[in-house]
């Protein structure tokens, strides 16, 4: 049985164009964007109030292409775009999209790295995107150096983000704004950009790099049609809601990180294409957060779920600030439960709390709660040109309601697929006469709503990945980094709940008999040292260490994580602890 969206969801007006940048798209009217007259300003710090109008970020985009180009002797019909990638290893600023799209304008990739990756993580990502350049902000300035001299980039080819109270920084690194002014004295334009029919399709706007179910992280191909049909999809879902409601353009809350997919797409894009302002936030501060959105005025917080529930454990501080204008609450990245939402609606009872699921893989939104037809515990319909089917474990279609099974999606936004991995790409497709199906790794069952819409509710996750605060861990990878460690024969990780971060990682490990002396709070603290001085903060075993006589595993060597979660959820159980 196939899914369509509702009856009540619009059709895409055309089919999303497959011959231009992204950049070309935000910008031009001819596709359907908000008009530039009637757009807000797209990026506004939300510390410092700085900002710039639609035209302004275009021409600054371009500036720093010019100056970029300058730099690196990249010219945007020569070489390949595989010749000019760049990383991004920065918090959010007002500047973000405007570098992204400047390296597309020399018809280059942009690779956007989470900034809160170690050197050895970015190393990898930089040297397996074959990154030639860096952005980075001064926070994080020497890891990123660090980095960029282990993949062979030299000092002279990391680029500064301006951050607010971070003004100084070193003599010999060009800032965002030096580009800028390079680029206003070269006395020629870039040449346009001389595309084939079709490349927006075939060429990567973004090399975004996901967990995966196993091993390092994958960069995954997303190319500019694939974005580009993501915001006509989403802002042509929501627009009906809005509709309703009112709403016109609106203030929005830019605080996930524009590095992760979910920002990148549904906030930096689809937010300005729209219309709307984007209220830039470099990092979670809850003091930062609620002030912001008292200044400002925001009305729509798009946000993760482990903020919501420290704004419900923070009631106290967040009644000091008036939240009035706050309309809607939009959740991704993880499901947010419905005594969550409920807690939260008892202290804001006029707010809409809606949901969304999408992945890296499908750039982003496939499934998403209109403002019209909420139903919690659900992520809501799929958004338009969309299709999904519902498959048991031997991969035959579900046709009833109520009855879970691993989620397949059709999508214009479904990406090309992993970089230089075979291997994985043909895992994450599936054919049949319908055509090529993204496997999700979701277990989710569809229900009906109160207005008999056909809605999705993600109830496992059959790719196992851990999601802390919005970032995804893979399991493996933190299995292979224990497996180097010599108190470590065996081992499986698994995630755990937790009130702050929503899930952290916690580690099952069999030690060598070799070991019996040691006591086990010292190898356990021993362990977890190696895993903090190898790996971003958010892959820390928050969960801790358990040591246990033999991993369950299948007869084909599969870790049975579920027995894992059982003795978990059991242990918790006894303790009284939450599950």
């Amino acid at each position: 049985m196939v899914f369509y969206p509702p009856a009540w969801v619009p059709k895409l007006p055309f089919d999303p164009p497959d011959s231009i940048t992204v950049g070309e798209f935000m910008r031009s009217e001819i596709y359907g964007r908000c008009p530039i007259a009637k757009s807000r300003n797209p990026f506004t710090c939300g510390i410092t109030g700085k900002t710039y109008s639609a035209t302004e970020s275009h021409k600054r985009s371009d500036l720093i292409a010019k100056g970029l180009g300058k730099i690196m002797g990249w010219e945007p019909n020569a070489d390949l775009p595989w010749d000019k990638v760049v990383g991004v290893f920065s918090y959010n600023t007002i500047d973000y999209l405007s570098v992204l799209h400047a390296v597309h304008r020399l018809s280059g990739i942009a690779s956007p790295a989470n900034v809160a990756y170690s050197a050895d993580e970015l190393e990898h990502q930089l040297k397996t995107s074959g990154a030639k350049a860096l952005f980075t902000c001064l926070p994080v300035l020497d890891l990123a150096l660090k980095a960029a001299k282990g993949a062979g980039i030299p000092e002279d080819k990391v680029f500064i983000l301006e951050l607010p109270y971070h003004a100084k920084k070193p003599p010999q690194s060009k800032t965002v704004d030096d580009l800028v002014e390079l680029g206003r004295s070269l006395p020629t334009e870039l040449e346009p950009l001389k595309w084939s029919k079709g490349q927006g399709a075939r060429q990567p706007a973004f090399l975004c790099y996901s967990s995966g179910t196993s091993g390092l992280p994958k960069a995954v191909m997303i190319s500019h049609r694939n974005v580009i049909s993501n915001v006509m999809q989403y802002c042509l879902y929501e627009s009906v809601g809005r509709k309703k409601f009112g709403v016109d353009t609106q203030v929005e809350l830019g605080l996930l990180p524009f590095s992760h997919i979910y920002g990148l797409v549904v906030v930096a894009h689809s937010g300005t294409w729209r219309g709307d302002e984007v209220v830039v936030l470099p990092k979670f501060d809850l003091t930062e957060y609620l002030q912001a959105i008292e200044r400002f005025k925001i009305n729509s917080l798009i946000v993760v779920p482990p903020i919501v529930v420290r704004m419900l454990s923070s009631k106290d501080v967040c009644q000091k600030y008036d939240l009035s204008s706050v309309r809607l609450l939009y959740t991704g990245a993880a499901p947010t439960g419905k005594e969550t939402v409920d807690e939260l609606l008892r202290i804001y009872p006029t707010w809409h709390v809606s949901q969304g699921y999408g992945m890296t893989e499908t750039a982003t939104v496939v499934v998403s709660t209109s403002e019209d037809d909420i139903m919690q515990g659900t992520s809501g319909s799929l958004v338009p040109g969309v299709r999904a089917k519902v498959v048991d474990l031997e991969g035959k279609e579900i046709t009833a309601y109520n009855t879970p099974g691993e989620l397949l999606v059709q999508s214009p936004s479904v990406v090309l697929g992993y970089l230089n991995n075979e291997q994985a790409t043909t895992e994450a497709f599936v054919w049949d006469e319908d055509g090529r199906w993204m496997k999700t790794g979701d277990e989710v069952i569809v229900v009906k709503s109160p207005q008999g819409n056909e809605h999705f509710a993600v109830v496992d996750r059959l790719k196992e990945l851990i999601k802390v605060k919005g970032h995804q861990v893979a399991p493996a990878e933190l299995e292979a980094l224990l497996l180097s460690h010599p108190s470590v024969d065996d081992c499986a990780v698994i995630a755990v709940p937790d009130e702050r971060d929503g899930e952290i990682p916690k580690a099952f490990v069999v030690t060598p008999p070799s070991l019996t002396s040691r006591k086990d709070e010292d190898i356990a603290a021993d362990i977890i040292k190696y895993v903090r001085d190898n790996k971003a903060h958010y892959k820390w075993l928050k969960g801790g260490v358990e040591f246990i006589d033999v991993i369950p595993k299948s007869p084909s060597g599969k870790i049975l994580r579920r027995l894992l979660r059982d003795r978990e959820r059991e242990s918790r159980r006894a303790k009284g602890a939450k599950l």
